[in-house]
């Protein structure tokens, strides 16, 4: 099954990284977003992949384009060009990098890769968030339902520490819980290909009219996410997922 990443988006408010680059290649742990969330999905047998590019899409292309080389040992013969793997790559992702257009909105994006996705039930998600969202449990529950499109529902982080207070005592601290009030959505969609009868025109906003649509007319599922998920919207929240990837103790990491 395909997994489209939404990738093409400018990324203004984490313009500190984003004007040399197209914000799933800003890196955590040494490693680009995009390839965190690849791996996520690859963990539950998930390998083919439809990158939506936009902005600075040409830097996307030519980190998968050179990740072979740069992930593996080899020989070299100057003489011919020709290369002898020692240690080839173990990774078998199958990845479409398309050129979505500079401006499309992330509908307009989706839609542009129809011709590639072959009338398909496929995956979706954003280039700019993780989560330990069980993508193999996702999947069934999309199945089960039998709707055009399921969202997976998250609940926002908290920007603050909480409190359980009794009287004026703090009975609980938690430092920025997963809590927040109320399901947002958090990406990792599934979509059945008649999805694209709600798409029309590059200025197509996703989360706009066809997802209201979609629920007006009883389509829209959400599979609950109770745990971990986090955007990187900011440099507070890039310093936040590069943290705890340096604890080793990542929870997007479900992966050997």
């Amino acid at each position: 099954m395909n997994v489209v990443i939404l990738a093409g988006g400018k990324g203004t408010r984490l313009a500190e990284e984003t004007l040399a680059r197209p914000k799933p290649m800003v890196e955590i742990g040494g490693r680009p977003m995009l390839w965190h969330i690849m791996s996520g999905y690859a963990a539950h047998g998930h390998k083919d992949f439809l990158v939506a590019c936009g902005y600075k899409g040409e830097m996307i292309k030519e980190y998968f384009h050179n990740f072979v080389v740069h992930n593996s040992d080899y020989v070299i013969d100057l003489k011919d060009g020709t290369v002898d793997f020692v240690t080839p790559n173990p990774i078998d992702w199958r990845i479409g990098l398309i050129d979505t257009g500079l401006e499309t909105m992330t509908g307009g994006r989706l839609q542009r890769l129809e011709p590639h996705l072959r009338g398909q039930t496929f995956m979706a998600t954003y280039g700019d968030g993780v989560g330990n969202v069980d993508v193999t449990a996702l999947l069934a529950f999309h199945r089960r339902h039998g709707r055009i499109a399921t969202v997976t529902a998250v609940r926002p982080p908290s920007r603050f520490g909480g409190l359980v207070v009794e009287g004026d005592r703090v009975r609980e601290f938690s430092e920025k819980p997963q809590t927040g009030e109320g399901w947002i959505n958090g990406g990792f969609f599934v979509f059945e290909p008649s999805i694209f009868d709600y798409l029309h025109g590059d200025d197509c906003i996703l989360e706009r009219e066809p997802m209201e649509r979609l629920a007006a007319d009883g389509h829209l599922m959400a599979f609950r996410h109770e745990g971990f998920w986090q955007p990187m919207d900011t440099l507070r929240e890039k310093y936040l997922l590069e943290s705890l990837w340096n604890s080793g103790s990542a929870p997007w990491k479900i992966w050997p």
